[in-house]
């Protein structure tokens, strides 16, 4: 038995997950605290493995943001690195790296740095810390142990969190190299359990931020997905 989906319900489902992209200029205005409640509440709809719920996320906004970003800058020029999660270019293929590189290229591109331009792409990536300008950043820790079961299940939370945001019309980019810096975050948060998976800074869109409009393509059907019969 097949159960048909009404075609305007899929229509708002891909409008949705079609619609929500990386955002890297933001207006300074808050988002209202009753709609980041909202946002934060209906993503708790998550799903995890037995109910369990392995995620802990912290918010910032106001002078706790303005603390935390001087304190990761500060970390960032002093190269203490502090990753909870372990990272290596050699964790990604070929085909991941091809991926990687046209995007860099379409990003850079669009703010204006030059292929070769190392030291304008590290000052970009120093100015980061400092959530692209938006005025809120939410640190999402997976608990228990940490482990990377248990961050499967906060990564789940991580895209319900992402498509919350979207629809209510907050605009969002997870940065990985905000959980570069995890003694710090815990430190200037008093953070004492979890492991920080990853870092999202939102609020709403610059629209007229070139930057935010750099398109990414993706895979194929056919190249991520087997039907087995």
């Amino acid at each position: 038995m097949s159960l048909l989906v009404p075609t305007e319900l899929s229509g708002c489902a891909e409008k949705l997950i079609r619609g929500r992209h990386a955002t890297r200029a933001f207006r300074p205005e808050a988002v209202p605290e009753d709609t980041m409640r909202a946002i934060f509440s209906l993503a708790g709809a998550a799903p995890s493995n037995s109910n369990a719920q392995p995620w802990r996320v912290e918010v910032v906004s106001g002078a706790a943001r303005e603390r935390l970003a001087d304190a990761l800058q500060e970390a960032h020029a002093a190269h203490r690195t502090s990753a909870d999660f372990p990272y290596s270019e050699d964790m990604y293929a070929p085909v991941h790296q091809e991926r990687r590189a046209a995007f860099g290229a379409r990003l850079y591109g669009a703010l204006g740095i030059g292929p070769d331009d190392h030291e304008a792409r590290a000052a970009y990536d120093a100015q980061s810390l400092r959530f692209y300008g938006a005025p809120h950043a939410a640190f999402l820790f997976v608990t228990g142990d940490g482990g990377p079961r248990l961050a499967a299940d906060a990564g789940a939370y991580l895209q319900t969190l992402l498509l919350a945001m979207t629809a209510y019309g907050v605009a969002s980019c997870p940065q990985g190299l905000l959980s570069f810096y995890a003694d710090t975050v815990r430190a200037e948060l008093a953070v004492t359990t979890g492991r920080l998976l990853v870092g999202i800074s939102f609020g709403y869109a610059d629209e007229a931020a070139p930057v935010n409009h750099v398109t990414t393509e993706r895979a194929a059907l056919e190249e991520v997905a087997i039907f087995h019969g």
